[in-house]
């Protein structure tokens, strides 16, 4: 099955960007996934091609027209679930992610200027999604977020389908330091439990290692995932082979 991805943006031209390289360039070159940029102008009822007007109540900016945007999303509506970028969304996370890649793919609502007519959401069903705490000067670089997120995961992307399995996220918890050769560089070394081969005892100290990362960087995904308590992985279960990432 070919993950599907329909942008809709007032700057198609941006897309494929970034993402016709790398994994996911490959993947796109190779028909893992298909995508799609449409433009929001095109949907426009008069002869300027206007898709925004002033907010209702007053205010700066201007904000983009219900009627053009559903136009825009009726043209690509299919069943696939259907997100708007915006700063007012609910933060993007690596279990949604999953699922979106799971299906069969994604719409993209690209947001600009002071954002959407809020019926929108309503009328269509959008999810609205923030990739992060601040503002950008659209939706597109977060749509190519989500998309370059959900790629690497499709089946055939990354390699090795346990490349992504310990990685930030996965677990609730950041992810374990990486060393590699030399194994000492400015008089700093790999530390020995790494070069020892015994995989349980490298296992748990991954795990003691993610906790505490994760407790001094992010204590947000201790408290909201209780990641300090989830038990390292067996030497059994661990992938000591990672595909290599690009």
């Amino acid at each position: 099955m070919q993950f599907r991805a329909s942008v809709l943006t007032l700057y198609p031209d941006m897309f494929p960007g970034p993402l016709g390289t790398s994994l996911a360039g490959r993947a796109l070159e190779e028909g893992i996934w298909n995508l799609e940029a449409g433009n929001i102008r095109d949907f426009a009822t008069d002869k300027h091609r206007s898709v925004d007007d002033t907010p209702a109540g007053g205010g700066a900016g201007m904000v983009l027209r219900p009627d053009v945007l559903a136009a825009a999303l009726d043209s690509v509506a299919d069943g696939r679930p259907m997100l708007a970028l915006t700063p007012r969304g609910t933060p993007l996370t690596q279990a949604r992610v999953r699922q979106l890649a799971e299906g069969e793919g994604v719409i993209l609502l690209c947001g600009r200027f002071e954002g959407f007519d809020e019926r929108i959401f309503e009328a269509k069903s959008l999810e609205p999604v923030s990739v992060g705490d601040y503002v950008l000067s659209g939706g597109e670089l977060g749509a190519m977020v989500i998309l370059d997120a959900c790629v690497r995961l499709l089946p055939g992307v990354m390699g090795a389908a346990s490349s992504g399995e310990e990685e930030s996220f996965e677990t609730g918890l950041l992810e374990y330091p990486h060393y590699t050769r030399p194994v000492e560089w400015e008089g700093r070394t790999i530390p020995e439990v790494l070069r020892s081969g015994d995989h349980a005892k490298i296992a748990a100290w991954r795990h003691e290692r993610a906790v505490e990362d994760t407790r001094l960087r992010r204590p947000d995904l201790i408290e909201r995932h209780g990641g300090a308590s989830q038990a390292p992985p067996s030497g059994a279960q661990r992938r000591d082979t990672k595909a290599k990432k690009t």
